[in-house]
This record gives structure tokens, C-alpha cells and sequence, in this order.
């Protein structure tokens, strides 16, 4: 298997040659105010010289400047060996499931898996396994659950069309209903730093950012 791993090269090359530049203009700051300065005492007059609180002022204000660009070239360093990390660790679960938001079945064999997620506990949960125009093609009754995350199984084998199963959760406490997030499983094709945030690629749906993600399996 192929690891989809983007962004990393980019990232160090990025990172030193922002270095670079920033430490270029912090020294072309700093020689310029010192040539001012000689400059102007050059060109003082005699009469009126250049106070000293104010020379002490203007050497304070370019050594405050010059530090706050350093520490901007010292942040940027640290996000791009922090981007870099990331997606080295990102790459290790290239290949494996996770849970992420969504209505979709992973199916195999006729049997057909994802997981849910429920706010309060449930008296009773039922599953219900959908073709892609809404039938009805297997059921699962999970029972009382309690407040969580719970993976389960919908035995799908009778369904022979073509197309994708999604799935339908109905959980009830004291005969009304509860909120049940229903949760996919999507196997990991490959990831990307965006943004300075990680995101995972997969398949037939759309990327999500890691933090997206609720268990890896």
C-alpha cells in the first residue's frame, strides 16, 4: 500500500526558507535605524543635540521590533517541524478505520458495521439498514443501552442491489425520543496538513480534519 502522505517536504522547505527571510529583514531593520542614528548625530546641531532620553527611546522601540520578529521566526520554525510531526504520525493510520460522523454502512460479506453514539442512556435502540432509495433491508434491536458510544452489526445479506447501505437509528427513554449520533467507519486512503491542521482522505467521502475523528479502530 501506497502511504498519501502531502505536504511534508513542502512544509520544511517552507519553514526554512521563512526563517531565512525574516532573519534577512530583522538585519536589514536593525542596520538601517543604526545608519539613521549615526546620521543624525552627524547632522545634529550643535546647539540643540539630540536628547539622551530620546536616543535611549529610539533604540528601545527598534530592539523591541527586532525581538518580536525573531520570536515570529522562531514560531514559524515550530509550526513547520510541528506540521512535519504530524503528519509522520498522521501516515500510521493510513490503511486502518476510523469513526467519523455519517449515516454509511461498511459492509462485507453481508454483514454490514458502523457504531452510534447516544446522549442519555436508551431503553431500547433499533437499527435499521437502508438501500439507496430508502428500503428497509435488515434491522438490528440493540436493546437498552446506556449514555456512550456503541458499535454494532446489521445482518444485510438479503440485500443484493447496487449502491452503498446507509442506516437509521430510532432510540427511545421512557417511550420518547433520544439523540443518537450515528457514527461511519472509513477506512484511511491517505492524509494532508491543510491549513496547518491535519485532515484524513478517504475513499468516496469527503476529508475531515483529525479532530474530527472519534476512535481509531
Amino acid at each position: 500500500m501506497t502511504t498519501a502522505v502531502s505536504s511534508s517536504s513542502n512544509t520544511t522547505a517552507a519553514s526554512t526558507s521563512s526563517g531565512s527571510v525574516g532573519a534577512t529583514t530583522a538585519q536589514e531593520a536593525q542596520d538601517r535605524f543604526l545608519k539613521l542614528l549615526v546620521a543624525q548625530l552627524n547632522n545634529q546641531d550643535p546647539m540643540n543635540p539630540l536628547d539622551n532620553a530620546q536616543m535611549t527611546t529610539q533604540i528601545a522601540q527598534i530592539n523591541t521590533v527586532t525581538g518580536i520578529q525573531q520570536l515570529n521566526e522562531t514560531v514559524q520554525k515550530l509550526l513547520g517541524q510541528y506540521n512535519t510531526s504530524a503528519l509522520i504520525e498522521g501516515a500510521s493510520l493510513v490503511g486502518r478505520d476510523v469513526l467519523v460522523q455519517g449515516n454509511q454502512l461498511q459492509t462485507s460479506a453481508g454483514k454490514s458495521l458502523a457504531a452510534l453514539e447516544l446522549e442519555t442512556s436508551a431503553d431500547a435502540v433499533r437499527i435499521e439498514a437502508l438501500s439507496p432509495s430508502g428500503q428497509v433491508v435488515g434491522t438490528s434491536n440493540l436493546g437498552a443501552r446506556t449514555a456512550g458510544r456503541h458499535s454494532f452489526e446489521v445482518d444485510t445479506s438479503a440485500y443484493n442491489g447496487a449502491g452503498s447501505l446507509s442506516f437509521r437509528i430510532t432510540a427511545l427513554r421512557a417511550g420518547q425520543p433520544i439523540t443518537a449520533t450515528p457514527l461511519e467507519r472509513a477506512r484511511v486512503d491517505g492524509v494532508s496538513m491543510d491549513n496547518n491542521a491535519l485532515s484524513l482522505q478517504f475513499k468516496g467521502r469527503a476529508a475531515v480534519p483529525y479532530t474530527d475523528v472519534r476512535s481509531v479502530l
